[in-house]
């Protein structure tokens, strides 16, 4: 047999939340992860998960790597990745079969912003400067089938958003292309957030949690832009002019 045959690598487009840490308070970590959970469960079960210690280490917060790793897992995530440690930390994760991220692929990942709440230490933030506003997470390239999306803010794509892929913001969805797929906004309970799109497709689509399926969308039209939100617990659909 051809050994050229066995096996073969090839580039590809892989996912995972990167979760940045502002507190070392394994308590309150585990309380606001767990928060995270109950608020997107199929978004984060069994996810892997890339974390990023550079604020804590900017600040000269120690934290627990060996236990950080093993609070993920017991939540049912899959650390695949350190970044921003240094290398003591660096080698108690490779220790723990985590490898360190050297940001080479970031042109291939899409990357979103999972955070412990900023405010677990707001006057460290006040003194770095910081703001109480996350900015857009913008995507300019198609989100494909089997891709799954989170924003801790609004959520912008510029392409197209594939059947099978699932898109999820805590504010507004805005997608300026043909959206397919799963879309969900306001995901922490927003009911002020919107979504909207060019060209209404989905699968799925969500605000605060009351949504609407493919089947509920047959009667809109496709190919004109609309706007979905919340008005008296229900949800409508509205064309742009």
């Amino acid at each position: 047999m051809n050994q050229s045959s066995v096996l073969d690598f090839r580039s590809g487009t892989f996912f995972a939340p990167i979760l940045v840490l502002y507190s070392n308070d394994m308590e309150m970590i585990s309380q606001r992860l767990q928060e995270k959970i109950a608020d997107a469960p199929d978004f984060f079960k069994n996810s892997p998960v890339l974390f990023d210690l550079t604020e804590l280490n900017e600040r000269d917060i120690k934290i627990d790597v060996a236990a950080l790793i093993a609070l993920l897992r017991q939540l049912s995530f899959f650390p695949v990745g350190i970044r921003g440690g240094d290398s003591t930390q660096e080698k108690q994760a490779l220790e723990l079969t985590v490898p360190v991220d050297t940001g080479r692929s970031r042109g291939d990942i899409i990357f979103a912003r999972t955070e412990v709440e900023k405010d677990v230490v707001p006057e460290i933030q006040i003194a770095a400067g910081k703001t109480a506003h996350t900015p857009a997470m913008m995507i300019t390239q198609p989100v494909r089938s089997g891709q799954r999306v989170y924003a801790a803010s609004d959520l912008v794509i510029l392409a197209q958003v594939s059947a099978g892929a699932e898109i999820m913001a805590e504010g507004n969805i805005h997608v300026y292309n043909t959206l397919r797929g799963r879309a969900l906004a306001g995901v922490q309970g927003d009911i002020q957030a919107r979504l909207f799109c060019l060209d209404l497709q989905a699968e799925l689509v969500s605000i605060a949690g009351i949504y609407k399926t493919s089947e509920d969308l047959r009667e809109i039209s496709g190919k004109k832009p609309v706007q979905v939100y919340l008005q008296n617990q229900a949800l409508i659909i509205e064309e742009l002019s």
